[in-house]
């Protein structure tokens, strides 16, 4: 059950959690991190069937870079956690050709900034030949690893592929917030037989999220292609995924204070993308902000408008939809500059104060 949105409970919650996160039953639940919900998935999975397995770039002795694969080498031993020479080409690959031949690969990207070495792999082989076999041949992999924006390490290791890959039909694209998210959609991910993108985020990795018993359950998985509703309200529609759920929320919480009521809605998965659960709440507010780490063009804010636009959904707005996006330049590498190329909680609520109160173009033109 999400959270009500009075300011009396998130100020109590937030002198409670520096960052207030909206989950179920979260002051009774186990605090676990982003990375050890994923190990436990992974782990469960691989548990449960012998035919999933693990490579990549220093995925097994050394745990992994961000150690999410910690342990599961001295566990499974060489067979099913494979270290890979620096060459995603090569790698992408072999796990693709794996796939084809009825394994299931977890192919680790040590950033997805480098998958574009392997992008022919991801696009042309993993996510065409299903449908090009006519369902003969099925593709069941998870490419995953940190996407967007990490810290300090300049415009070639710092940039959102949500959109890149959520273009490319055969291709489901995850991109999951807290640790049961991540849990849940991981196991879902690697059950599937479709290729799937898991796109984590380096910032999130060592975050604690409160995990409901439930969660911790090796039965636990989470549909791809379901929103949840991180924290209800009446005024306002806030659609966002990963990382940028806490700039919302944060963004939320600030607004509350002011009587404003945001509906946050964590999409979870960007393809397939949950229209439904983002209509349902727009026909409650009325009104609509996205929020997004990634470029402004062709985003993933851009295909939601879209969607609206050529929805009867349009017809329940009382304002335009707006766009809080990333700048529309190259990460800068200053730590300054850094700070302002990212969507922050205040550009959400400046955001949220144009479109209620119908000034955008005013808003736009400062």
């Amino acid at each position: 059950m999400a959270l009500k949105s009075s300011p009396v409970v998130f100020g109590l919650l937030a002198r409670l959690s520096r960052r207030s996160f909206s989950t179920s039953k979260a002051l009774a639940s186990k605090p676990v991190t982003v990375r050890d919900a994923l190990n436990q998935a992974i782990d469960e999975e691989m548990e449960k069937d012998e035919r999933v397995f693990v490579m990549g770039e220093e995925v097994a002795q050394y745990d992994g870079a961000y150690k999410v694969t910690r342990g599961l080498w001295k566990k499974y031993g060489d067979k099913r956690v494979i270290d890979t020479p620096i060459t995603e080409i090569g790698f992408a690959g072999i796990a693709v050709g794996a796939a084809f031949g009825g394994l299931r690969p977890i192919c680790e990207f040590m950033t997805f900034n480098f998958s574009m070495q392997a992008i022919d792999h991801i696009i042309n082989s993993a996510a065409k030949t299903y449908y090009m076999s006519g369902g003969q041949i099925p593709v069941p992999i998870v490419f995953r690893g940190p996407n967007g924006a990490a810290s300090g390490v300049g415009a070639q290791h710092s940039q959102c592929f949500g959109a890149w890959y959520s273009h490319c039909p055969g291709l489901k694209v995850v991109m999951p917030f807290s640790s049961e998210d991540h849990k849940g959609l991981m196991k879902a991910s690697i059950r599937v037989n479709d290729p799937v993108v898991f796109l984590e985020d380096e910032i999130l990795y060592g975050i604690p999220f409160p995990m409901s018993d439930e969660a911790l359950s090796p039965d636990f998985v989470l549909p791809i292609g379901k929103a949840k509703v991180e924290r209800e309200g009446k005024h306002i529609t806030v659609v966002c995924a990963g990382r940028a759920t806490d700039t919302a929320l944060q963004a939320a919480n600030e607004l509350a204070g002011n009587g404003i009521e945001c509906e946050v809605i964590n999409l979870r998965s960007l393809r397939p993308l949950d229209f439904d659960a983002i209509a349902r709440s727009v026909a409650k507010t009325h009104h609509l902000v996205t929020v997004e780490q990634g470029w402004p063009q062709s985003g993933i804010g851009a295909e939601i408008c879209a969607r609206v636009m050529e929805s009867s959904t349009f017809f329940e707005l009382d304002a335009p939809a707006w766009r809080v996006t990333g700048a529309d330049v190259p990460m800068p590498y200053a730590s300054s500059l850094e700070v302002l190329a990212l969507p922050r909680p205040k550009d959400v609520t400046a955001a949220v104060a144009a479109v209620l109160g119908n000034k955008i173009s005013e808003a736009a033109s400062q």
